[in-house]
């Protein structure tokens, strides 16, 4: 199911720009459009919305776990190569803890 996220007022803050794509990506863009019966334009803003949000959080915890890790917060990777190597054996070791 496809829902639009957008209200009318939305499109008043919009703004335009050009992007080169690759002629096929171009062709399923249009398909997808005329089968949607949405504008290319939408489902382009669409994309490029989602594509944001994903990466934006990817990259925000990215700089959260660098943070924390120069703070000292890491856990040793040789602590934690011998916790894996330890797993399913009569031996195996407790979930290493932080320095």
């Amino acid at each position: 199911m496809y829902t639009n996220s957008h209200t009318g007022s939305d499109w008043m803050n919009s703004t335009t720009f050009t992007v080169r794509v690759d002629t096929d990506v171009k062709k399923r863009l249009e398909r997808l459009a005329k089968s949607t019966g949405r504008t290319r334009s939408f489902l382009a803003a669409e994309a490029i919305a989602e594509y944001l949000e994903i990466n934006e959080w990817q990259v925000a915890g990215i700089k959260r776990a660098m943070a924390s890790l120069d703070r000292g917060e890491g856990i040793p990777n040789d602590s934690v190569k011998d916790w894996v190597a330890s797993w399913g054996s009569a031996n195996e070791k407790p979930t290493p803890k932080g320095s």
